[in-house]
């Protein structure tokens, strides 16, 4: 079982529906979209300075940002808002291969459930991105 509570994030985009780039010019954006209801669970039990891995899906795959929640209105059971501001562009972007090789990962929901779009992660996980 996958420890908690989790204080990190990956969030999963399409980046030519919003992409970093387009986080970066924005600077704060309502994170939405999300239908699957373990992802909702998971914006929904976010915090305030929850920290998260900005990661560009199809044919991309890659890791390449982070972001900050600001807040969350959880008051809507099905459709939580949660607010985020853009971190930084990831010095090394890491993409689903890497990921894959990284024993840090064994295990993690980014691997086993691969449609997952909010997907928790460990501070090693964390961590590991940044380095």
């Amino acid at each position: 079982m996958y420890p908690a509570p989790m204080a990190c994030f990956l969030f999963k985009t399409e980046p030519d529906v919003y992409s970093f780039d387009d986080f970066l010019r924005d600077k704060e954006t309502i994170w939405d979209g999300v239908t699957n209801p373990t992802a909702v669970k998971h914006l929904r039990e976010m915090k305030p300075a929850t920290k998260w891995i900005f990661y560009h899906t199809g044919d991309e795959r890659t890791a390449v940002g982070t972001g900050t929640v600001v807040s969350v209105d959880a008051s809507d059971p099905k459709v939580p808002l949660v607010k985020v501001k853009v971190g930084k562009r990831l010095k090394h972007p890491k993409n689903l291969a890497a990921i894959k090789a990284e024993p840090l990962f064994a295990g993690s929901p980014l691997l086993v459930i691969g449609r997952l779009s909010v997907v928790p992660l460990t501070q090693e996980q964390w961590d590991w991105f940044l380095a």
